[in-house]
């Protein structure tokens, strides 16, 4: 099969397509001919070296995928060859096959082509687990989410808007702000102009739901703008690694911090995640209430390019790519 390969860690021009030996379904998975698979920021990372896979997951790059089921590993029920499938992975993604464990598989939502499903499982999942499951999201709530126009953004804010929440997001253009607002935020703040904490404040009175992907760099910041109750949800690291916590602030807000990932759970939780968001986000997708926002679509050939999209963050949405 092809598959993007990692020969160095690096900037994008190490991104390698080369001819490499196919995966096995074991127990329990199911092999994918893959048609489509999506770029995310922590193939960026791992392409610098900063984000190792988990053990026993593939070495390339790619944490979702669409395709077609090519064949079944022993143990697999409810699925057969041929059906049309889009898939969270722990790598992989970047490939014409991959072996994925049967309860990471979801159907192609109806309404959508396949290229379009690949845009949805870990937005999806990384979304619902983490904003619904983990933060308890309530309709008439403040919720706050960083890089509105990200894909996690894009997908956050149609979610919360769903759910009946009171949206509110950073971006880093007008061009972005009128595209989050166009999901549905209320409010889409400029980074680069406004301090989201004053903003938040005023449009607000706060946040009770914060979801983050910048770590460090906004930690204070975070702290310093939940309401009473609040639960900060951190998922990235894009600003650092290291920051200070006002421990008083948050004992006086009676607040949560929580720092997650998706990637390195055990199988059985990925499952039950993926279980939750084919009952909860499904029928909202195929229902035309949410929908995937993609950016564009490249061939795997341009690989490279993708992740220099990314890195210049013009994008709006997710970058696609097809086999």
């Amino acid at each position: 099969m092809r598959a993007v390969t990692l020969p160095s860690y690096g900037d994008a021009s190490v991104l390698t397509l080369a001819d490499v030996e196919d995966p096995v379904a074991g127990p329990g998975e199911v092999l994918l001919d893959v048609v489509a698979t999506a770029v995310n920021r922590a193939d960026l990372l791992q392409r610098m070296g900063f984000y190792e896979p988990p053990p026993g997951a593939s070495r390339y790059p790619g944490l979702e995928c669409s395709g077609r089921i090519a064949a079944l590993g022993e143990g697999v029920a409810g699925w057969a060859v041929g059906d049309e499938v889009c898939a969270l992975l722990s790598g992989g993604g970047y490939a014409s096959k991959v072996a994925v464990p049967a309860g990471q598989l979801l159907p192609v939502p109806a309404g959508l082509s396949l290229v379009e499903a690949a845009a949805l499982p870990e937005v999806a999942c990384t979304v619902w687990s983490n904003v619904f499951m983990l933060a308890a999201l309530q309709p008439g709530e403040v919720f706050l989410v960083h890089g509105g126009t990200s894909g996690i953004g894009t997908m956050a804010i149609q979610l919360a808007v769903r759910h009946g929440a009171r949206v509110l997001c950073t971006v880093g253009s007008s061009e972005k702000a009128a595209a989050a607002e166009s999901l549905g935020a209320e409010r889409a703040i400029r980074y680069r102009e406004e301090d989201f904490v004053e903003v938040v404040r005023d449009v607000a009175g706060g946040a009770d739901v914060i979801l983050d992907n910048m770590g460090a760099a906004y930690l204070p910041r975070n702290v310093k703008v939940l309401r009473t109750g609040g639960r900060l949800v951190v998922i990235g690291l894009q600003g650092g690694v290291k920051g200070e916590l006002d421990l008083a602030a948050l004992l006086g807000k009676r607040a949560a911090v929580h720092a997650t990932s998706l990637r390195a759970r055990p199988v059985a939780e990925k499952a039950a995640i993926v279980e939750a968001v084919l009952a909860a986000v499904w029928p909202a997708v195929e229902a035309g209430e949410v929908r995937p926002v993609v950016d564009r679509v490249l061939p795997l050939e341009q690989v490279r390019e993708a992740h220099e999209l990314l890195e210049a963050s013009t994008h709006i949405g997710k970058v696609v790519l097809t086999l």
